[in-house]
């Protein structure tokens, strides 16, 4: 029996299908679905999504990470695209599965990467004291939020509004505390490509250590700069002939 986690990343998949090709496996960043990935065109891959799963009570995040990479029905070796928390997650998925490669776009690979804010607030567990069920509610709060994200037309904000009004609040405070907890200390053996943005104000690219970097892009760019991103993946994924 299909649950309705399961129905919509089966449907959401559906949306990429291209038969007969490589599959590419994508997880999305924290607050936003597939629609994130819905401007990116690989060559000769189908990119299938994995939309977030809500979490189950006291979940770790190793355990979550395991019924994601459920959904990943292949025994072939992987390659997942993982978008801001999504890379972290694609990440902990390459500690049990055989993964052949990350793509990260507008993540980190370890904690050091990441703002000292976060690191502050995650040492300090602020998250549990961030008025989540508030903030859901306030237009001002996503006014900010849009700003960081680099959601400036019409069109983005809208996209980067919509999932965040309407997500789970389990899922909204429990990804909050993985992320500003995330550690990553062993890293991983898995061949991973970094794309960053140079004006990503919620992941500042000073503290990044990227492959490539997307001159103006923010941590929206997979959305915005697509083109470019689609290019790059495309090359380092042996899409063009060139790569793996």
């Amino acid at each position: 029996m299909l649950t309705r986690n399961g129905l919509v990343n089966l449907l959401t998949c559906k949306l990429f299908n291209k038969p007969s090709m490589r599959t590419i496996y994508c997880i999305p960043g924290f607050g936003v679905d597939e629609r994130i990935f819905s401007n990116l065109r690989v060559d000769n891959a189908t990119l299938q999504c994995i939309n977030w799963l809500d979490p189950l009570k006291g979940e770790s995040f190793h355990s979550y990470a395991m019924r994601m990479a459920d959904l990943m029905t292949t025994d072939a070796p992987l390659t997942i695209i993982g978008i801001s928390f999504g890379g972290m997650v694609a990440q902990e998925i390459a500690r049990f599965r055989n993964v052949q490669q990350i793509i990260l776009i507008s993540s980190v690979k370890s904690r050091s990467e990441m703002p000292l804010y976060m690191r502050i607030a995650g040492a300090l567990k602020l998250n549990k004291l961030f008025p989540v069920k508030a903030v859901q509610k306030s237009d001002r709060v996503y006014k900010i939020a849009n700003r960081r994200l680099g959601a400036y037309t019409p069109e983005e904000r809208e996209f980067a509004d919509v999932y965040r009004k309407t997500a789970n609040l389990n899922y909204i405070n429990w990804s909050f505390d993985k992320i500003l907890n995330w550690r990553n200390l062993n890293g991983t053996a898995t061949a991973i490509t970094h794309i960053h943005g140079s004006k990503d104000q919620v992941l500042p690219i000073k503290y990044i250590k990227a492959d490539y970097v997307i001159e103006g892009g923010t941590h929206m760019m997979a959305w915005n700069r697509a083109e470019e991103i689609s290019r790059i993946i495309s090359e380092v994924t042996g899409g063009d002939g060139r790569g793996l």
